[in-house]
């Protein structure tokens, strides 16, 4: 389909600019949410009768964008998550987790403004890019951990998931015995766990 552009699309043109674009794009994206206009004869002649006015509001929205931006660039917003043992997060992080995260600390972001192509699931620090108008768009940080400590940590470059094996494998190392007959733990093991259970019983 053949469309006329109302702003400016991202890998497509700008203002004015006629592309060819696929019918579901168009039909579910573009002309619901006003960024273009069906081409043709009679369209291509409301846009040049109004094309300074549409230019004007562009450049209205444009210049409010960029006020906004000021305040959301480069902000840092932190979410305590539940995960497993690997980091990975029990559920995930959307657009909405984002934009309330994001109200919490007091700036409004439209939903449709936070670009996340997939929900996030593991903790971990990540770039997420908020485009609050066609052309104006900055990058925020989201900083996913299990605690405020760990969030501090992982702010501070630590990699959290690297830190916590490296600890588990310190931990193994010490407790493994280099003396101990191949065997011996297992067969011990269940030997202890019954003596246990007695003690309970009795």
């Amino acid at each position: 389909m053949e469309v006329i552009l109302l702003e400016r699309v991202e890998k497509l043109g700008a203002i004015g600019d006629v592309v060819t674009v696929k019918d579901g794009f168009a039909r579910n994206f573009l002309l619901p949410n006003k960024k273009a206009l069906r081409s043709n004869a009679a369209n291509r002649k409301v846009f040049e009768t109004n094309r300074e006015r549409i230019v004007a509001e562009n450049a209205a929205r444009r210049s409010v964008a960029q006020e906004e931006a000021k305040s959301v660039d480069g902000v840092t917003v932190t979410m305590i998550r539940q995960s497993s043992n690997t980091g990975q997060l029990y559920g995930s992080v959307a657009v909405r987790d984002l934009v309330e995260a994001l109200d919490a600390e007091g700036h409004k972001v439209p939903k449709n403004a936070i670009v996340l192509n997939k929900p996030i699931k593991a903790i971990g620090i990540y770039d997420v890019k908020v485009s609050l108008h066609a052309e104006v768009s900055v990058m925020i940080k989201v900083n996913i951990a299990r605690s405020p400590e760990e969030a501090e940590m992982q702010a501070k470059g630590v990699n959290v998931m690297e830190a916590m094996f490296e600890k588990d494998e310190a931990g193994f190392t010490e407790d493994y015995d280099p003396n101990a007959e191949p065997g011996d733990i297992a067969s011990d093991a269940p030997a202890v766990e019954a003596a246990a259970d007695d003690t309970v019983e009795g």
